[in-house]
Formats: C-alpha cells, sequence, structure tokens
C-alpha cells in the first residue's frame, strides 16, 4: 500500500477489521482485496470468524455479519434496549406503515411496477415510493416491456442492510407467512 502499512500475514487480520470498521457500506470480498492486495484474496470470510472468537472472548459489545454481500459490523442483541433509548430520539427517521407496506410489496414481488404496487394496496403509492427512493431502499430496475413503459422497482443492497439480511432468500416465503399469519389454519392444525 502507498503511504502507510503494508499488507502482511501477520497485519491481514487488523487490517481486515479496520477497513470494515471505517467502511460506511458493507465491505466486499472485492473491495478488501482492492485495498490490501491479492494477499487478502478469500481470506475476509475467515478473518470475520476469528474477529467474532476474538470479540466473544473479550466480551465484545459488537461482531461483524456477512450481509448485502459484504461485511459490517453490528452491536450484539444483548444492548438493543440500551442503543433504542438511545436512538429513540431518531425516531423521525423511522418508516411509516404505508413505507413498510409498499417496501414489503417490492421485496416479495421484485421487479415490480407502480401499477402493480397500487392495485396491492389499493391507494396511490407515488409518494411512498419517492420516500423509498430517497432513502435508496427501492431503485429502478428499468422499464416493463409493453404499454407506457412503466418504471420497474426493487430492493437495494441498502433494504438489505437496514433490515440485517445477506439477500432476499432470508425473506419468508408466502407459505411461511400463511402459516403464520392464517387463524382458520392455525385452528385446522390445533385440531
Amino acid at each position: 500500500m502507498e503511504n502507510g502499512l503494508i499488507a502482511t500475514e501477520e497485519n491481514l487480520k487488523a487490517l481486515a477489521e479496520a477497513l470494515i470498521f471505517a467502511s460506511a457500506e458493507p465491505l466486499t470480498e472485492e473491495q478488501f482485496v482492492a485495498t490490501v492486495g491479492d494477499i487478502g484474496r478469500e481470506a475476509l470470510p475467515r478473518l470475520a470468524q476469528e474477529l467474532n472468537v476474538e470479540y466473544e472472548k473479550e466480551g465484545r459489545a459488537f461482531e461483524i455479519f456477512h450481509v448485502a454481500g459484504g461485511y459490517q459490523f453490528f452491536t450484539r442483541p444483548d444492548y438493543d434496549a440500551h442503543i433504542q433509548k438511545l436512538l429513540s430520539e431518531r425516531s423521525k427517521s423511522r418508516l411509516s406503515r404505508a413505507a413498510l407496506e409498499t417496501l414489503a410489496i417490492v421485496a416479495f414481488r421484485n421487479p415490480i411496477t407502480r401499477t402493480e404496487i397500487d392495485e396491492i394496496r389499493g391507494v396511490d403509492s407515488g409518494a411512498v415510493l419517492r420516500t423509498l427512493l430517497e432513502r435508496r431502499l427501492v431503485t429502478v430496475r428499468g422499464r416493463q416491456k409493453g404499454l407506457g413503459r412503466p418504471f420497474l422497482y426493487e430492493t437495494t443492497s441498502e433494504f438489505l442492510r437496514h433490515f440485517g439480511l445477506a439477500d432476499l432468500s432470508e425473506l419468508p416465503r408466502d407459505g411461511e407467512l400463511t402459516r403464520e399469519w392464517d387463524p382458520a389454519q392455525r385452528k385446522e392444525e390445533a385440531q
């Protein structure tokens, strides 16, 4: 590395820790290799795991998770109540019910048009979609072929990061949701 620490096997773990800490977005393996050189190739998953073992042994309040195609620091769940208390002042940054509803529709129907979202919700979703676009939770993937060529919306890596998901396959599927929320089915299973 120019003007700094040269990446060696001895300091690779510390470099990984520093880069994950400094990165505003999840640090990808490609970014890690581009920063430290070939010595870092295929090393990031192992280094993150080794760091997590150290953090747990030392009783640290944080750990590294693989989310949205990269690695990022998260606080341990034991500290949730205190962190929520600290962040309660930032409630205006929360998503509205309409935004969460729209975001769920986009996540489960990736990609989807605004018209389809409006039909599912039963109301105009234009303003909500603008908010989600501004927060970079959804993006325009392209245009649908056919009449009017409407925009196709899909979730982003920021959505994955915001909700702590590695990818969309971690979302519950329709059958799981139906099983969880369908009272008639729960009665049948109980009998």
